[in-house]
């Protein structure tokens, strides 16, 4: 009996995990993973520990390589760009960007995982030396030389989200001048509601970063090599600039075969299908249906392609699936030098973009009992939540501290997860010890705030 032969494009996240769902489902398969770069499955999420020499090694920053799969019915080919689906074939060609051979592959199976690009901004200058995009292994070891070079002084980063954030902290830490900047009115302001910022905010002052916001970039001036970067009200000048403004859809090859939003993301049904039979995708390029948004939304997440990868698997072969694909909340986390949050679900300005009505509430507080004093590990906290106003239900929340409370951020995901209300989280049973909480702990007295109940 002849395997059934499952092509995967794109050897990120979703890909290597539809590899493992593969294997560990199913023993009459036969898997090909195309990936069109050099370099197999880099961990973009992993740059920041890299650049600040908190990794074994740049080559270690990965999920796996070629030869984590040494089964024999697993082919993983680098430089190997997929360039078109024919549909009526059942094949996809496939160019080998090392030798520039052409060559057609079969499949019963096809599933996309091609992820996304950075961008870059369409602005005069943009090819100019030291303009760089930081995603990628290219790009890393690019980065990394640039702020291990003495003459490199001054850095400007654009984009003020997650990966700009990441940047602006390990410049620092090199030793730089650096300059965030962002047409948005505060960084990360697509993360976080504004109680959260601020705190924010000022911390990446206090460390060094020049932060300015609402700002508009004319171009990036330069002979050669970039010299400056000019915006509508200044100048800053600039040695190296690191691009980190967002991501699009590697998707353009696709056009004209499956089936793409006016913004370039494939279109999927509840199960993940796209408008072709045994054509299926996930990861970045797709939008991924919300729990607590309760429609699809962008959620560019190694932990999203990994569920919807385990979710396609265990369905691929059924001819109608027994059940849709649930769906995620989106959680994350970050630390900006001292400061660690976790978010999860919907904030105000994601609830907006998926027209969510929303209510909020912002609690400070100490971790511990009032009688352990700040030097002994009291810290302050602060938690956020949004909930549906009609029905408590939580959509969302955030964590902050200069002590590490990220782990908190789970538990909210937990309760947006399976839609309890704020009742339910104020009364949540969570173990007490004064060395580590206080006797209603921390998510519950911050349910408890939102319920306008007097502090306990």
């Amino acid at each position: 009996m002849s395997k059934k032969k499952v092509i995967i494009v794109g050897a990120s996240h979703g890909g290597h995990q539809s590899i493992i769902e593969l294997l560990n489902r199913y023993n009459d398969v036969d898997i090909t993973l195309f990936e069109s770069g050099d370099f197999i499955s880099f961990m973009s999420c992993g740059m920041e520990l890299f650049l600040e020499d908190s990794v074994t090694n740049v080559n270690d920053v990965r999920n796996f390589s070629e030869k984590s799969f040494p089964q024999s019915n697993v082919h993983i080919l680098n430089n190997h760009l997929v360039q078109k689906i024919n549909t009526d074939k059942k094949t996809v060609s496939v160019l080998d960007t090392t030798t520039n051979k052409n060559e057609d592959f079969d499949y019963d199976k096809l599933i996309l995982s091609s992820g996304v690009t950075p961008k870059s901004l369409p602005i005069p200058g943009n090819d100019l030396e030291n303009v760089f995009l930081m995603r990628g292994y290219d790009w890393a070891t690019k980065i990394k030389a640039k702020l291990n070079d003495p003459n490199t002084k001054k850095v400007t980063i654009i984009g003020a989200g997650y990966i700009g954030i990441e940047a602006a902290e390990a410049s620092v830490k090199a030793g730089k001048e650096v300059t965030l900047l962002d047409v948005i009115d505060r960084p990360l302001g697509t993360y976080l509601d504004s109680d959260m910022t601020s705190i924010l905010e000022k911390h990446l002052v206090k460390n060094g970063v020049n932060v300015e916001m609402n700002v508009k970039i004319e171009k990036f001036v330069g002979d050669k090599k970039v010299s400056s970067v000019k915006t509508t009200t200044a100048e800053y000048p600039s040695d190296l600039v690191i691009q980190a403004a967002g991501v699009k859809a590697n998707t353009d090859w696709l056009r004209g075969t499956i089936d793409l939003d006016n913004r370039g993301w494939i279109k999927t049904n509840e199960y993940l299908q796209t408008n072709i039979k045994d054509i299926y995708a996930i990861g970045d390029a797709t939008l991924a249906y919300s729990i607590p948004a309760s429609t699809k939304v962008p959620i560019a997440l190694a932990t999203v392609a990994r569920r919807e990868a385990r979710y396609l698997v265990k369905h691929i072969f059924e001819d109608s699936p027994s059940a849709p694909f649930k769906g995620v909340v989106g959680s994350s986390a970050l630390s900006v030098f001292d400061y660690h949050f976790a978010e999860s679900g919907l904030n105000s300005f994601t609830a907006k973009r998926a027209g969510v009505n929303i209510a909020t509430s912002f609690y400070s507080d100490t971790l511990r009992p009032i009688y352990v004093p700040a030097d002994k590990g009291n810290t302050k906290v602060h938690v956020y939540l949004a909930y549906n106003p009609d029905n408590h239900q939580i959509l969302g929340g955030a964590v902050l501290s200069k002590y590490d409370i990220t782990a908190q951020g789970n538990v909210l995901a937990l309760a947006i997860e399976n839609k309890m209300s704020l009742e339910d989280l104020s009364e949540a049973d969570f173990f007490f010890q004064p060395g580590f909480d206080r006797q209603w702990s921390l998510l519950n007295l911050a349910a408890q705030h939102a319920l306008h109940e007097d502090k306990f």
